[in-house]
C-alpha cells in the first residue's frame, strides 16, 4: 500500500439490502474511516454499478474506469449481511429430587448475526487483483432486540484487525504460555 498515491472506494455488491440497515453506505463509510487513519496518500470514492461478482476478475472493465490511473488502487468487494433468532428449550433439573416433576423448562432467545464480506484491491492501470481474501464472522447476542447498526461494527472490528494485518502490516499481541516438564 505504501507504493501507491491513491486510493478509490467503490460501490460494493450487496447481495439483499434491508430496510433499516443500509450496509453499502456502512461499508464506504466505514472503510473510507479506517484506512484514512492509516492510509498515507488521497482517498475518494467513486460509484460504480457492480451487478454480477463476475466484474471483479474482468481486467478490462477495471482499467477503463478512472482517467488518471497510475499508482492507483481500487477497493471493491460483495457483502452479504443476516441476522436471524434462534430460539432454544431449556430444561433445569433440581438435585435434591430425582423426579422428573421436579424439572423447569424456559424458553432462550439470542439474536446472531453474520456477515460475509470479500475484499478486492484492484491495481487500476493494470486491472490485477493485488488481494483477495473472503471474510466471514458472526456474533450472537443474548437481547433478542439487538439491533443491526451495534453488531455491524462488533463484526467489523473482527474483519478490519485481520484485514489491516495484511495491507499494512499490523502487529498482533499473542498470548503465549511457557510449558516446562
Amino acid at each position: 500500500m505504501k507504493q501507491y498515491k491513491k486510493l478509490v472506494l467503490t460501490d460494493f455488491l450487496v447481495e439483499k439490502e434491508t430496510e433499516d440497515f443500509k450496509l453499502k453506505k456502512e461499508l464506504l463509510d466505514y472503510f473510507s474511516l479506517e484506512i484514512g487513519n492509516q492510509f498515507k496518500g488521497k482517498i475518494t470514492s467513486e460509484q460504480i454499478s457492480l451487478e454480477k461478482k463476475d466484474f471483479f476478475q474482468n481486467q478490462d472493465f477495471w482499467k477503463g474506469l478512472i482517467p488518471d490511473s497510475a499508482e492507483t488502487l481500487f477497493l471493491t468487494g460483495h457483502a452479504r449481511y443476516s441476522q436471524e433468532i434462534r430460539k432454544a428449550i431449556l430444561e433445569k433439573t433440581s438435585e435434591r429430587y430425582q423426579e422428573p416433576v421436579s424439572s423447569a423448562k424456559g424458553l432462550a432467545q439470542r439474536k446472531f448475526f453474520t456477515l460475509a464480506l470479500t475484499l478486492y484491491i484492484i491495481d487500476a492501470e493494470t486491472g490485477e487483483i493485488l488481494y483477495e481474501r473472503n471474510f466471514k464472522e458472526s456474533k450472537g447476542y443474548p437481547n433478542p432486540k439487538q439491533t443491526a447498526n451495534f453488531a455491524f461494527f462488533d463484526l467489523m472490528q473482527l474483519i478490519k484487525a485481520k484485514f489491516f494485518r495484511n495491507i499494512f502490516g499490523d502487529e498482533t499481541l499473542q498470548q503465549r504460555y511457557l510449558v516446562f516438564d
